[in-house]
């Protein structure tokens, strides 16, 4: 999964890369629009995957991981300037929105003060208005192209024309039901605001667990519709760099159970609809990340193509039933490893076994 991290120059957006990635990133503000990405990369916590490990003793453990990539920041009526962010992020899975909600006069506001809901709706809007700007130009290359006599694909034009009368609306094309073909007409232009988002407000520490904190999550969530979740991206980004004992007292003398990094990952896995399955033996336990809903056969296909295009039968255990059962040996004697064809759909949990010939 790769996640673009977004918002206002001075949100704290490279605090709160730090904080998800235990890098260290200087967080100064770009000098330059040349500037390189950051880029981290995180693997997804999964007590199954470790337990199963200390069972196999692999040769190799492999996690799910997660990409974050932290670039500028969005500036308010420069399409020009947000076209090259944007740029950056174009094919990722879903979008990390960061709204400053901190003070710290030592931190210029790039609008001037502190104001989350006008701050996110600024943001919300750029993206609006770089995609309507792709899509006129698409419009108009392919009118360029009828004119010219070359047949044009009228679903493709179609499904433009709904993206540019919402986006016209200022709404967010993930806020508009597409059909698969259309989505799939859509997918070579990288639309920003069709990617899945979720708005992270950075506070400062005493405004953690506080009645502010709820009110504008709930004012956030009701007037953007999507997931949002508050953090102190200064104080996480400490916690993100401490040892492991160190950062779980830490955690405990805040009131808190996990540190950021795992509690965004899995928002995130949820908001996207996101399981991971499992595979295991002597050589490697690995968990892959899979959309909730796949079939067999396709998920298959996320270890080799050769093995989704050779399928023949997954051979499949609920997580919980091999611990139960203690061994695959004894799983087969109760009877809890079961032949599933290409369109069982796979669970979370499931360790999967598939046999193909190719």
């Amino acid at each position: 999964m790769k996640i673009g991290i977004i918002g206002l120059a001075n949100s704290g957006k490279t605090t709160i890369f730090n904080a998800l990635t235990g890098q260290d990133v200087p967080t100064t503000v770009y000098t330059t629009t040349e500037a390189q990405p950051h880029i981290g990369i995180v693997k997804v916590p999964d007590e199954r995957v470790e337990r199963l490990a200390q069972i196999y003793n692999p040769k190799k453990i492999t996690f799910a991981t997660v990409q974050y990539i932290d670039y500028l920041g969005i500036t308010k009526g420069d399409m020009e300037q947000n076209r090259k962010v944007l740029e950056m992020i174009k094919d990722v899975d879903a979008v990390l929105h960061v709204v400053r909600v901190f003070e710290d006069e030592a931190v210029v506001h790039p609008i001037g003060d502190v104001d989350p809901l006008r701050d996110a709706e600024t943001v919300e809007l750029e993206l609006i208005l770089s995609d309507l700007d792709l899509v006129e130009k698409r419009l108009q290359r392919m009118e360029e192209s009828r004119k010219r006599g070359k047949k044009i694909d009228e679903k493709e034009k179609a499904v433009l024309l709904k993206c540019k009368e919402a986006l016209e609306g200022e709404q967010p094309l993930r806020d508009v039901e597409f059909t698969e073909e259309e989505l799939l007409a859509l997918r070579h232009l990288q639309l920003i605001s069709l990617r899945p988002e979720v708005m992270v407000l950075n506070l400062q520490e005493e405004d953690l667990g506080t009645e502010k904190e709820k009110q504008l999550i709930k004012e956030l969530k009701e007037r953007f519709n999507v997931p949002v979740t508050a953090l102190s991206g200064k104080i996480e980004m400490e916690i993100a760099q401490l040892e492991a004992e160190e950062a779980e007292e830490f955690l405990s003398d805040l009131g808190l159970k996990e540190p950021a990094m795992w509690r965004l990952i899995r928002l995130c896995y949820e908001h996207l609809g996101l399981i991971s399955f499992l595979t295991v033996g002597k050589d490697e336990v690995r968990a892959w990340t899979i959309k909730k809903g796949t079939p067999a056969q396709k998920a298959a296909g996320k270890i080799h193509s050769d093995i989704e295009r050779g399928f023949i039968r997954a051979e499949v255990i609920a997580f919980d039933d091999f611990i139960s059962a203690g061994s695959m040996a004894e799983a087969r004697e109760r009877g809890l490893l079961r032949l599933e064809g290409k369109t069982y759909i796979v669970q979370d949990g499931d360790i999967i076994n598939f046999r193909f010939n190719v």
